[in-house]
């Protein structure tokens, strides 16, 4: 019940730029698995730089913004840290499996917490969602099954790679569920600083134990990827957490695998289709449809 009063008492004003803030999260981290692919260290190497540079913009940040760390209750330090290790193996995972299947298949199995999330909306209200809500999550889903449809291929040689990708998904969706819990009372980029740093301490030796290179030849796949994936896509995303349902957060989520679908064309020449752009057209009229749904119930 305190989670549905935060996001129905969320004024007008802010939940306009909160969501503005979660649209824009999404967009930024939708171009993660490309900036993955061009780095020239090992896939847990590459989520270790992701963190490791952006935890000192992040600290500054939340700095600035009036957190202080002695002032964190012992029980929220242990939940971001929590947060932080469920975020390390959703990384490792999702980055081995992307290069052990298809981006296609990576990228939808890996935003299977679009779902688990939407699901958890809805056991956590207790009934189900209202017409217009309905209405957006079957646009949103049917419209991702439109975008990926074509390019998901299940096969023997995809195996390994596929179930890491959904492995990840879940992971993703325990973080985000711990970090909406932490968001309750705690400042966002401050929070992230913390889950961000904890993870980076798991991936380091994980990178290290596998053998793989961590000294990068080329910094700027990873700057890149550090500030826009970490400090703005993971920045966006974590202030918005608290002023929405799990289930907005979850169609909002599937904007990923749309605008991945967009980087795969500009980057690789993977054809797009009609029925692709008809998906990502539904994805993005979902997100409409629910962001007018919630504003009707908060009048």
């Amino acid at each position: 019940m305190a989670d549905k009063q935060i996001y129905q008492n969320t004024p007008a004003p802010k939940a306009a730029f909160a969501f503005a803030a979660l649209v824009a999260g999404n967009v930024c981290i939708a171009f993660g698995p490309l900036l993955v692919r061009l780095s020239d260290t090992g896939p847990i190497a590459t989520g270790f730089w992701r963190l490791a540079l952006a935890v000192p913009v992040l600290a500054v940040i939340g700095y600035r913004a009036g957190f202080r760390i002695g002032a964190m209750p012992g029980r929220l330090l242990g939940l971001v840290l929590l947060a932080g290790f469920f975020f390390a193996v959703d990384i490792i995972v999702w980055h081995l499996g992307i290069f052990k299947t298809k981006l296609g298949n990576a990228t939808l199995l890996a935003n299977c917490a679009s779902l688990l999330l939407a699901i958890y909306g809805i056991v956590l209200a207790r009934k189900l969602p209202p017409p217009m809500q309905g209405a957006a999550i079957a646009l949103a889903f049917a419209g991702a099954a439109l975008l990926m449809g074509q390019s998901f291929e299940l096969s023997p040689e995809h195996f390994e790679g596929d179930w890491l990708s959904l492995l990840a998904g879940l992971f993703y969706t325990f973080y985000l569920l711990a970090m909406i819990r932490v968001r309750e009372s705690s400042e966002s980029w401050s929070s992230l600083a913390l889950a961000s740093g904890s993870a980076a301490l798991f991936l380091l030796p994980a990178a290290w134990f596998a053998g793989e290179q961590i000294w990068p030849g080329d910094w700027t796949p990873l700057i890149v990827l550090a500030l826009s994936s970490q400090v703005l896509g993971q920045g966006f995303l974590t202030y918005a957490l608290p002023h929405f349902s799990p289930l907005v957060i979850g169609l909002a989520l599937l904007l990923q695998p749309a605008l991945s679908a967009l980087a795969g064309w500009v980057a690789f020449d993977e054809a797009m289709t009609p029925l692709d752009y008809l998906g990502g057209a539904m994805v993005m009229a979902a997100l409409v449809l629910v962001r007018l749904a919630e504003g009707r119930a908060k009048a």
